[in-house]
């Protein structure tokens, strides 16, 4: 369930946008101003901010800024706004919002935010017993590790299980953290004081508390830089926090899930992750299989996305054809479900005539020639190597590129641009940029650093001021 603060008065089509995230299933929270929205950040924190542009966005984004505070503004005004929502966009504002709202774009931001709400779709046997498993600790406390690669589905069985649990009622709250750099990410995590840091002007919750009486899902722990690690096992073994700047430790009642695509058993061994606190994570370990691993959950998959996507945008619900289906079944999908949803998103938006064909559907090249080489359709042959995964569905990957037009060109030049250009269609999301270039984070992290250092500039984190503003 999403958390959506708005910011302006609910009596016009800011109030109509109110209520269709009530309808989609958002916690709402209202402020008659950004300074009267920026206290309730503080105090409560949010998954989303709406603000109408007849209030100071500007501010808003630059304090949220100073005081590291991540969570994403979307401008909302009338079309004929258009100089205040420039403005908002400049100042770092992720959309513009034109009012009066339409439902289906409210329900995807929401989406994005908030990851998806649905039940997990299984029908392979080994993903029905693990769901069963999850479902049948998740009415007790233990910490729960949820491993797997990247794709496969973490964040939704981590969902599932807080429906399913005691905790249902209360808050679930996720933070990736690996899209923060060690700074902000310890200060969403554990909130800070007031003159604790540089802009720290009021003292602010942290996930930790915004969690109180429900879930935290610590989503790639396995980034986690090893000081943060030590506070982490603090927290879960004392069941208290220290905010930044505090003077006294604050009770939380949390039930911790993390997940990482990572091996955290191989990391403990090269010093890299502190075994106390994996053995504190793992006192349950759910493991789920890659999408090849599953192969009678491919086609269910693929059907739901079809069917959800072209509710999405308007189209007529169309069934795959038994060809685009055996296309589906014999590609080794590397990218795993995030992959799936893709391609069948893409399908749906291409398809012509009554089924989603097999000339629809395009499958992305090997990795070894992704930035270069033009998707894979029906009437080339399959790809042997598996192709890096894709963007989320609100990214779509870098353009096609002819090598011709990379002869003569120094490779640490052609590197810089491939990074440049995939991490701006990952909107700057760190982590999926890492995943669709076959990296890892902190080789991201190190590149953009020394893009920086060279005077070129980098695209900002998700929710943060543009890079001047901000460290990686």
């Amino acid at each position: 369930m999403a958390r959506v603060l708005i910011i302006g008065s609910l009596e016009a089509e800011l109030g109509q946008a109110a209520r269709i995230a009530v309808a989609r299933g958002a916690r709402l929270t209202v402020a008659e101003g950004a300074a009267a929205g920026l206290a309730k950040l503080r105090a409560d924190g949010a998954d989303l901010v709406l603000c109408d542009v007849t209030h100071d966005v500007g501010w808003l984004i630059s304090c949220l800024a100073e005081e590291r505070i991540a969570c994403p503004v979307i401008a909302c005004g009338r079309p004929n706004d258009a100089e205040a929502a420039v403005r908002a966009i400049r100042a770092g504002a992720k959309e513009f919002l034109p009012l009066p709202p339409d439902a289906e774009l409210i329900a995807a931001m929401l989406q994005t935010v908030a990851g998806e709400a649905d039940k997990p779709v299984v029908k392979d046997p080994a993903m029905v017993a693990l769901l069963d498993r999850a479902t049948q600790i998740a009415r007790a406390d233990a910490s729960v590790l949820i491993t797997g690669e990247s794709g496969t589905g973490k964040e939704v069985l981590a969902r599932h299980m807080h429906a399913a649990s005691r905790r249902a009622n209360g808050p679930f709250v996720a933070l990736n953290c690996a899209a923060l750099p060690e700074a902000l990410l310890e200060s969403e995590l554990f909130g800070h004081e007031k003159g604790a840091f540089s802009g720290a002007v009021a003292a602010r919750k942290g996930k930790f508390e915004q969690a109180n009486g429900g879930t935290l899902l610590l989503d790639e722990i396995g980034e986690m830089d090893p000081r943060l690690q030590a506070k982490i096992l603090r927290a879960i073994q004392e069941r208290e926090i220290d905010r930044l700047g505090g003077t006294a430790p604050i009770r939380v009642d949390v039930r911790i899930l993390a997940a990482t695509h990572r091996d955290l058993q191989a990391e403990v061994a090269k010093g890299r992750f502190r075994e106390d606190l994996y053995f504190r994570l793992a006192v349950v370990r759910l493991r789920i299989p890659s999408l090849r691993e599953r192969p009678a959950d491919i086609l269910p998959l693929a059907r739901y996305f079809a069917e959800r996507y072209a509710q999405a945008n308007g189209l007529p619900v169309r069934m795959l054809s038994p060809e685009a289906e055996g296309m589906l079944l014999r590609h080794p999908w590397p990218g795993n479900v995030r992959e799936l949803e893709n391609a069948v998103h893409r399908a749906v938006l291409l398809a012509e005539g009554s089924v989603i064909g097999i000339d629809a559907i395009e499958l992305m090249a090997p990795a070894t020639d992704a930035a270069m080489a033009a998707p894979i359709t029906a009437a080339m042959p399959e790809a042997s190597p598996p192709p890096i995964a894709p963007a989320p569905p609100a990214a779509t990957p870098p353009a096609p590129r002819n090598a011709a037009t990379l002869v003569g060109r120094r490779m640490e030049e052609v590197e810089r641009e491939l990074i440049l250009e995939t991490l701006s269609h990952c909107l700057g999301n760190r982590t999926r940029a890492a995943e669709m270039l076959g990296i890892s984070i902190r080789t991201l992290r190190n590149k953009l650093h020394e893009y920086r250092a060279a005077g070129v500039t980098v695209p900002p984190i998700p929710g943060q001021m543009p890079a001047s503003a901000t460290v990686d």
